[in-house]
């Protein structure tokens, strides 16, 4: 018994599933340690190996971890449908720099695209059997993907950037496989990679993206995957510059047979040019979403990369959702069309923003990052105390614990919707929070 809960079940799949259900109604926390396999089978009155069975059904399904001898664990985020997206919460008064979102005032006005989309499904309705991509949208996302180096590749629709690499990796990954990844690096796909029963492998980052020699390592390691940010990476801003391209192809050609995800989540926000990768390997994957320039309720990444994994993800999403919603790939269309956003004016708002924030940050000796995109990281040698004090002085950043694996403590600001007046109080808070030491890198 764990706590008040008791484990039930006689067979693999129903002691999975009963503490899959304890973890989704919050009976077994995060965290929490389950009990030795042994002695759970001793209490239940079945074979070890049926509670070993159970376990790794539970790893796979991100429900739980194993570290050897230290046993198993309820995960710190569980991958369980019974527990919402928990948004930080921000107390009354407080500024909030911590969430990660675009600026709306910076987002365009959607109306007239979906008009645009929606006049034109009158006319002719989209119906079971017809194209999953909109021609149109297929023909703009090709020319814009070739202007920037991409190889040419088929081409998919999905809902969102996580959404495009959950499917790649599943494309080709089974549990237990091995995804490098970077560290500090999106929090969102540290949580999706154990989810899927798959195991991380960290990958330090400096200001020019991806450090080879640690990607080296986690290949040599035996890493099948590496997925890599090209520019506004979470939360480091790192952008890959044309020197570490050149490094990164030299390791991945080494290393042929690894699956390669490349993310530009950050295309239509950033001033600096793309350098990808694709290509190099068999397997590739290149995604771009729409989210961070035209709003994250778009849902919508394009994604191209080798047939084969082309294939493979839009057959299974034919089975599932069938397509995204040909009215938005429309509206999308639209939207690239129109002269309704400036993506130079965007870029170099957030580049202000950014370079305001670490120059002030800079005066103060605070080290900080970040050379594209809405956020900027800074190194702390106590992330607990930094955050709990700025909270205390009047504002809420995002704890690095969101982004790390074994990197060094830090915490990340959106500098989104930072104006110039708010800077010097927020670069003083900072310094007075975070008492910096002199270091050069922070990985």
């Amino acid at each position: 018994m764990l706590g008040g809960y008791r484990i039930e079940g006689r067979g693999a799949a129903g002691i999975a599933a009963s503490v899959e259900r304890a973890v989704g109604s919050g009976e077994l926390e995060p965290g929490q340690l389950l009990p030795p396999m042994r002695e759970l089978a001793v209490e239940l009155g079945v074979n070890p190996n049926t509670v070993a069975a159970a376990y790794r059904i539970l790893r796979e399904r991100g429900v739980i971890e194993t570290a050897g001898r230290r046993g198993s664990r309820v995960r710190s985020k569980p991958a369980t449908t019974g527990r919402e997206y928990v948004r930080m919460d921000v107390p009354e008064g407080v500024r909030d720099v911590a969430n990660g979102n675009p600026d709306p005032a910076l987002l365009p006005p959607l109306g007239r695209a979906f008009a645009a989309a929606a006049e034109q499904h009158d006319r002719r309705p989209v119906l079971y059997g017809d194209a999953l991509v909109d021609p149109e949208l297929e023909r703009t996302a090709r020319t814009r993907l070739a202007a920037d180096g991409v190889p040419d590749g088929p081409l998919a629709v999905l809902s969102g950037s996580l959404d495009a690499i959950e499917r790649v990796l599943a494309a080709h990954l089974k549990p237990g496989d091995t995804v490098a990844v970077e560290d500090p690096g999106w929090g969102s796909l540290l949580d999706l990679v154990p989810a899927l029963g798959l195991r991380t492998a960290p990958v330090g980052v400096d200001d020019e993206g991806p450090r080879p020699a640690d990607v080296r390592h986690a290949l040599d390691a035996g890493a099948r995957s590496l997925v890599v940010t090209d520019r506004a990476q979470n939360p480091t801003g790192a952008a890959v510059t044309a020197t570490r391209a050149r490094a990164l192809r030299a390791v991945l050609r080494d290393h042929p047979e690894v699956l390669l995800i490349e993310d530009d989540h950050g295309h239509g926000i950033v001033d600096l040019p793309l350098h990808p990768l694709a290509g190099v390997t068999r397997h590739w994957a290149f995604v771009r979403s729409v989210a961070k320039a035209y709003g994250p309720d778009l849902r919508l990444a394009v994604l191209t990369g080798d047939p084969t994994t082309v294939d493979r993800v839009t057959g299974r999403h034919r089975l599932g959702p069938g397509w995204v919603s040909r009215i938005t790939q429309r509206a999308v269309v639209e939207l690239w069309s129109d002269d309704t956003l400036d993506t130079g004016a965007v870029a170099a708002a957030y580049h202000e923003r950014r370079d305001l924030l670490i120059d002030a940050l800079a005066d103060r000796g605070v080290e900080a990052h970040g050379r594209s995109g809405m956020n900027v990281w800074i190194p702390v040698p106590d992330e607990t105390g930094a955050v709990a004090r700025l909270l205390h002085a009047g504002w809420a950043v995002a704890p690095g614990a969101r982004f790390r694996l074994s990197a060094p403590p830090g915490i990340r600001i959106t500098v989104s919707t930072l104006v110039p007046e708010e800077v010097p109080p927020l670069a003083d808070a900072v310094a007075r929070a975070v008492n910096p030491s002199p270091t050069r890198n922070f990985v």
